[in-house]
């Protein structure tokens, strides 16, 4: 009897290992609020000041700390490490603040990440500085770029939405306000228009004007028609398209300059060099050009077509220099981007302050999108897998980047987001000749339904 139980107990133990090994590779976020953040915070509690200690953030204590020290309990005078917050628990990890000692920086505590990963247990740590003093730990438990899972809290702003998740577990939050124009490059099947799809369907629900060229004859913006404000589908009508847009910055900047030359004496607060300034019943619409494959526009085969490049590559420059403050912003796709596209790519892409570089088919173009930012980026971004799609590094001229990944959407679910916020679309009179043709949808008749037979006794 004694033997069935321990063979019983033995089974028991071995189905539970089982169990939470399978739940840590197939649903990683249960497994870790059931079993991952119990033990790393365990660690954490116990290992707290020797971990400190051994990644050398501890400090010598203040003289009259160990004046006291000697004077109640005549132990040995240890180092201190730096104050530790409330410790905070999320559907990810677990975040909790350290106030730094005299003499310390957040550097210090950035550079001790990988080792406090693996002192403590988790998948990652980011440190983010707070205040003057004060640094924010964040602990990942996971890979939540694995199975993407958008954050719940996640607000959306004028000119900021959610598109994607970092490696952090937060939500990378495309702002136009902060950074006005962007490039973003891939491979084919490297997810560059899921990201695309997502940042449409998130403006879409915005008052703002959208505006596309897609030289593949539309098949990836023409699903999003009933809420395109504009559609250019082939280099001639894209030819078109952007002296329209040149023309409405300028007259954007003449309804500026009016409001500048009001009155002497009028509050400071009045006077705008943007359109934000405005009063709300003269502000227009914001616009949002979407480029799709770029280099289509590069390309040319005849002196003419040449010479129509040339235009419109001025004209792009000349929205990317000065569209921001009349409310017009730039999101530029491509395969490959530089300057063996041609005369202008180059001064183009400087102009374009925010990058997303998914996965690339070789080193030189991770080194257009992101070289000027940093080298690691670079590297990063060289080593995403095929079978991961969405992700990618973003990045801006600031020199700060991350890993993120946008969540799967499909482009039936894109499409029928534009079809319900069709009517969101603001009226832009100059963008009326390249509204796109929206065929109605025919509605289906009910079927007719047969007659009961009649009863016979």
């Amino acid at each position: 009897m004694t033997d069935l139980v321990t063979w019983a107990e033995l089974g028991g133990s071995l189905a539970a290992i089982g169990g939470a090994a399978y739940a840590r590779h197939a649903h990683p976020a249960a497994y870790w609020s059931t079993v991952g953040l119990p033990v790393s915070v365990a660690r954490l509690l116990a290992s707290y000041s020797s971990t400190m200690d051994a990644c050398g953030l501890t400090v010598e204590p203040s003289r009259w700390r160990g004046l006291a020290v000697k004077a109640t309990t005549r132990r040995e005078i240890r180092p201190v490490p730096p104050r530790r917050g409330m410790i905070r628990p999320t559907s990810t990890g677990l975040r909790l603040r350290l106030r730094l000692a005299p003499g310390q920086e957040p550097a210090d505590v950035a550079a001790s990440a990988e080792r406090l990963r693996h002192a403590w247990g988790v998948h990652a740590v980011y440190v983010r500085d707070v205040k003057p003093g004060v640094v924010e730990l964040r602990l990942v438990g996971f890979d939540v770029l694995r199975k993407v899972r958008m954050p719940r809290r996640t607000v959306s702003r004028p000119l900021q939405v959610p598109v994607a998740l970092r490696e952090d577990a937060t939500a990378f939050v495309r702002d136009y306000r902060a950074v006005p124009h962007e490039l973003v490059l891939g491979a084919t099947l490297s997810g560059k228009s899921m990201f695309l799809r997502s940042l449409i369907a998130a403006l879409a629900a915005q008052s703002v004007a959208l505006v596309g060229i897609d030289c593949k004859r539309g098949v990836e913006l023409a699903p999003f028609a009933p809420r395109l404000s504009g559609l250019a589908t082939d280099p001639e009508q894209a030819a078109e398209l952007l002296p329209v847009l040149v023309k409405e910055m300028e007259e954007r900047y003449d309804l500026i300059k009016a409001r500048q030359g009001i009155a002497p004496g009028t509050p400071d607060e009045e006077i705008t060099s943007d359109i934000w300034g405005l009063p709300e019943d003269e502000l227009p619409a914001p616009i949002v050009l979407f480029v799709d494959e770029v280099a289509e526009l590069f390309l040319v085969a005849t002196r003419k077509e040449e010479e129509r490049r040339d235009e419109m590559v001025t004209q792009l420059i000349r929205l990317a220099q000065l569209g921001r403050a009349a409310g017009i912003y730039l999101e530029v796709c491509g395969q490959r981007f530089g300057a063996e596209l041609g005369k202008g790519a180059t001064m183009l892409r400087a102009q374009l302050t925010g990058r997303v570089c998914h996965r690339v088919n070789d080193e030189a173009s991770a080194k257009m999108a992101l070289g000027d930012i940093a080298p690691e980026a670079v590297y990063a971004a060289c080593s995403i897998a095929a079978e991961l799609p969405g992700l990618a590094v973003v990045g801006d001229t600031s020199g700060g980047w991350s890993r993120i990944r946008t969540p799967y959407l499909s482009l039936a679910e894109a499409a029928a987001t534009c079809r319900e916020t069709a009517h969101l679309a603001p009226d832009v009179p100059a963008l009326t000749p390249f509204r796109p043709y929206v065929p109605s949808v025919p509605v289906k008749e009910p079927k007719p339904v047969a007659a009961p037979a009649p009863v016979t006794e």
